[in-house]
């Protein structure tokens, strides 16, 4: 993000909330002169930056949050994913054959535009992908998009085990899934074990 596109999002943000910048910067308790143009730049023309504690105290606000405020920059209003938790993931009927989710009535959740792939969110249990992803982390996952060594991916296992893995090696004869915590060994399985995997294409922290 460059100088321009912080200032603008901020603008953007005043906007969407019905506001204008220095009411914005009023509602988060900050001085109402904290956005102006004159404090975008310095008296010798250099740049100058919000800071990341007023960024957070507007975004608080507002109730927002800093994907929001991502993809207002970007000019986007952001996509919409059905949310489901690992314990559903692991059971039957969630997902079809190629690992895409089953049924309707989902919980969604809105993250920046990645493109045009049918995508969904899973919310993170566990430890084995810290310091990464943490317990209640959403992560967007791609089931059509092409995985490749070294791609952070969600896999399902035959027996309806669900985990969020690093692709350590996939060939004919053995599928290897590393964690990015040290306390986790690499586990392999057989292609035949294999559900589905998925890549992982955005996290919500």
């Amino acid at each position: 993000m460059r100088h321009k596109d912080i200032w603008r999002g901020i603008d953007q943000l005043a906007a969407h909330h019905g506001l204008t910048p220095s009411g914005l910067a009023r509602r988060a308790g900050l001085d109402p002169t904290a956005f102006n143009p004159s404090k975008r730049e310095g008296a010798d023309g250099r740049p100058r930056w919000p800071s990341t504690e007023s960024l957070a105290r507007v975004l608080d606000a507002v109730g927002s949050g800093f994907d929001d405020f991502a993809a207002l920059i970007d000019g986007r209003r952001g996509a919409t994913a059905p949310l489901i938790g690992f314990a559903q993931a692991g059971r039957d009927g969630y997902f079809d054959d190629a690992g895409f989710p089953a049924g309707q009535g989902w919980e969604e959740v809105r993250f920046p535009g990645l493109g045009t792939e049918t995508v969904y969110a899973l919310e993170i249990s566990g430890d084995s992908m810290e310091p990464a992803y943490r317990a209640g982390d959403r992560i967007i996952v791609a089931p059509g998009a092409e995985v490749k060594k070294g791609d952070r991916v969600v896999a399902k296992t035959t027996g309806g085990e669900v985990m969020a893995k690093v692709l350590e090696r996939k060939n004919s004869r053995t599928i290897a899934l590393a964690s990015l915590n040290p306390d986790y060994p690499v586990r392999e399985f057989k292609p035949s074990e294999i559900a589905w995997i998925a890549r992982i294409l955005w996290a919500s922290q």
